[in-house]
């Protein structure tokens, strides 16, 4: 007997008129295709490689920073740009490069955390730079990174890894909700908030106006397409953007609340190939 739960209601009419012009899938990876605990199922792996026999790309927009894509976007077949670092970072898995950034001025960097720490006792932040990943002794790494080059203080650490294209913050006893609600109140006007871990206690700030949308929107042009012809897939706040911003958005059932809101329809849970179930859904109604 199958365990496979049953399709989520969804628009028909909507999502086969959309079917019929789709150019680009823009998708979320933590939570949204790559389960917590195992890799990319082969029925995901396959669902790509349809997309792309019928000439439609596969994007990664990820919160992942350029490292930890590349090995994963080779196990699925997928070449050409993604989105890195919730949008601050474009990188070209084809010539290994980064092609575009923004950055985060140091100044702005000393603000936020001065604002920050009265709000947050105990906060600790973290820089995720094109030169790798560095940390305060207060914001506790639950793995080890491989690239970790060092520990110290903030001021240290941002005299040595220009550009700073994301600052991690994390608060123990503080969720991530919570968390996000201080850090927009007290420097929305600094810079960007999000985060895509309900779970632990950990926000991520880029520069101000910097989304996964924002650059997916680049990116999309690049590839001879508006909105209207991006389906898009995520989990987390740090979708919210790119699930209003493209022509056909879908949250997986397991993401959270805001996430689900946001999109125009809901796929099975990320464990259930929810994003495949979807694509091989609007391939076959592309097809007909």
């Amino acid at each position: 007997m199958s365990t496979e739960a049953p399709p989520t209601p969804v628009d028909d009419a909507a999502e086969a008129a959309f079917a019929r012009s789709w150019r680009l899938v823009a998708t979320d990876l933590d939570g949204t295709v790559v389960p917590r605990e195992r890799p990319l199922s082969q029925r995901t792996l396959d669902a790509f490689a349809a997309c792309a026999a019928v000439g439609i790309p596969v994007v990664p927009v990820t919160g992942r920073p350029p490292r930890w894509v590349t090995s994963l976007a080779a196990q699925a077949g997928l070449g050409g740009r993604v989105v890195c670092a919730n949008g601050a970072v474009v990188y070209d898995l084809d010539s290994g490069e980064v092609v575009r950034r923004h950055g985060i001025d140091p100044d702005v960097v000393r603000e936020v955390a001065h604002r920050l720490r009265p709000l947050l006792p105990g906060v600790g932040f973290a820089l995720e730079a094109l030169s790798g990943f560095q940390r305060e002794q207060a914001y506790a790494t639950r793995f080890d990174t491989g690239l970790e080059q060092r520990v110290g203080d903030l001021d240290e650490l941002l005299a040595s890894t220009p550009p700073v294209v994301k600052v991690l913050a994390k608060c123990p006893g503080v969720g991530s909700d919570e968390m996000l609600a201080v850090v927009r109140g007290a420097v929305g006007d600094l810079v960007g908030a999000t985060h895509s871990n309900a779970v632990d206690s950990l926000v991520e700030i880029m520069a101000l106006g910097v989304s996964k949308a924002g650059t997916l929107a680049e990116v999309a042009r690049e590839r001879g397409t508006g909105p209207e012809g991006v389906v898009a897939f995520g989990d987390m706040p740090n979708d919210l953007e790119m699930l209003r911003w493209a022509g056909r958005s879908y949250a997986v059932a397991d993401g959270h609340p805001d996430a689900v809101a946001a999109a125009d329809g809901v796929a099975p849970a990320c464990d259930e190939d929810g994003v495949a179930q979807v694509l091989e859904r609007l391939l076959s109604r592309r097809a007909g």
